[in-house]
């Protein structure tokens, strides 16, 4: 009987450098379109977490 081998071609995730706290938030279906289609316009392409991280540092930034 021969062996199946496996070959992981995936790109392994790299975490973060520093660990923080953990954050569930569930958002709506409309939501996560916006969000979605804000990361796409990202030249990096961003997950959706750290396209929600971005969002939020940069809403933390304007001047109120």
């Amino acid at each position: 009987m021969i062996k199946a081998t496996h070959v992981n071609t995936k790109a392994r995730k790299t975490r973060a450098t520093e660990t923080g706290d953990l954050v569930g938030v569930r958002i709506q279906n409309d939501l996560a379109k916006q969000i979605d289609d804000w990361r796409r316009q990202e030249n990096d392409l961003p997950g959706r977490p750290e396209a929600i991280r971005r969002l939020v540092e940069i809403g933390l930034k304007v001047k109120r």
